[in-house]
């Protein structure tokens, strides 16, 4: 016999799930348009005459372009490790 107000079988990980999903989809949606939002590699073909050493070429990681890469990196390794939990069948 089931107590009342008890799940049964389900418990916490079911109810994460929707959670989850959710977060995966505002990931997707802000990856998609910091994507969007970065310029393209041939934008840059240009430091490869030599202009590299400029001071936006040495301090990359702290203008708008660097932090945009970051971003991209970061939400997509969140991306793929929710991907996989997601499909596990853990949850």
């Amino acid at each position: 016999r089931r107590r009342a107000g008890s799940k049964g079988r389900r418990g916490w990980r079911h109810d994460t799930c929707p959670i989850l999903t959710v977060i995966f989809l505002i990931i997707c949606v802000v990856l998609t348009i910091i994507v969007l939002m970065q310029e393209g590699k041939s934008a840059g073909l240009g430091t490869i005459s030599g202009a590299a050493e400029t001071y936006w070429g040495k301090n990359k990681g702290r203008s708008m372009e660097g932090a945009l890469e970051k971003a991209t990196k970061i939400l997509a390794v969140l991306f793929i490790v929710l991907a996989v939990l997601l499909n596990s069948r853990f949850l």
